[in-house]
């Protein structure tokens, strides 16, 4: 009953709203990356390495002495180089599109490593930056809501406009109904005189930039450095967010926040509990609900048809 009544009090505190939203906020544009590969019929695992890449290249651009929305744009431009290779990979060569992704989170991820250690091989603590500040002052007068934004930074207000920004484009759009269109039936989109491999390489590149301010928004909002592990499986989450939600960006928002929420609860409770719990054990609950909620609304998940088929022009 203690322990019901703690959570209680915990949830209705804005510190704990302001670390949920912060959670996720990297989840929701992987989520969103994520989800425009699919929508197009491609199934991208290589998202883990191009969080990584991501998150170094965005860092190393400020360390640099750039701006830190020009870091933002160098690991989306590093997302999308990354993009490209994986869609010449299974689109245009047909390759296995699991085969694929996993090398790419592999190379992706080696490839940083190798940098940073050429790049800073003597540092015994990892160089910092001056990250993205709060936004106190702007939204602090909104009631409710407002202590909650106004903790939060600029990039957690860009992954909740791209949210009914990427909805917009795939509903209200042609370019969008292009996207779902090849995703279902590339046959009848290649009848219709679009070009499937042009549209699921521009979706997945699209894509793969999101990923990659994914991984840029740990290194200069989050937290002010690079270092290793510091993705941490977030990549493998927004694939299964993308199923959680039903392909739609809506539901996408919900799940990541639905998937922070008991992250951030885990993460207090670690430390109302005082040692009584093993700490692995409030470490898998976040996970542990996720894999519940995801089997309960995969079953009802209308995937794309096309989603992990390979499309070869003229073969049926």
């Amino acid at each position: 009953m203690d322990l019901f009544q703690d959570i209680l009090e915990l949830i209705a505190t804005a510190p704990f709203w302001v670390a949920v939203l912060r959670i996720a906020t990297p989840l929701i544009l992987g989520t969103l990356g994520v989800l425009l590969c699919e929508r197009a019929g491609v199934l991208n695992l290589g998202i883990e390495g191009i969080m990584v890449a991501g998150a170094f290249c965005g860092w190393l651009t400020v360390y640099a002495g750039f701006g830190l929305w020009t870091g933002v744009l160098a690991a989306a431009a590093t997302g999308a180089v990354l993009g490209l290779l994986h869609a010449l990979l299974t689109v245009h060569l047909a390759l296995s599109q699991h085969v694929a992704g996993l090398g790419l989170t592999m190379f992706a991820t080696s490839l940083t490593y190798y940098g940073y250690r050429v790049g800073f091989p003597k540092v015994s603590e990892p160089p910092t930056i001056q990250p993205f500040a709060e936004m106190h002052g702007l939204w602090d007068s909104l009631p409710l809501i407002g202590p909650v934004i106004g903790a939060q930074t600029p990039m957690t207000v860009l992954a909740l406009v791209l949210v009914p920004l990427i909805a917009w484009l795939l509903y209200r759009t042609p370019a969008g109904l292009a996207i779902r269109m090849v995703g279902e039936n590339p046959a009848a989109a290649e009848s219709a005189g679009l070009s499937v491999t042009a549209v699921r390489t521009g979706a997945i590149v699209a894509g793969s930039a999101l990923m990659g301010v994914a991984g840029a928004f740990l290194t200069t909002a989050a937290f002010n450095a690079f270092f290793f592990n510091m993705i941490n499986g977030r990549g493998w989450i927004c694939v299964a967010l993308v199923v959680f939600a039903s392909w739609r960006p809506g539901k996408a928002l919900l799940g990541a926040l639905l998937f922070a929420f008991f992250d951030a609860l885990q993460l207090r409770l670690q430390q109302s509990s005082g040692g009584g719990v093993p700490y692995q054990f409030y470490l898998m609950l976040p996970y542990l609900f996720s894999i519940f909620a995801l089997v309960l609304m995969s079953r009802k998940a209308a995937y794309p048809q096309a989603l992990m088929k390979p499309y070869i022009r003229g073969e049926r």
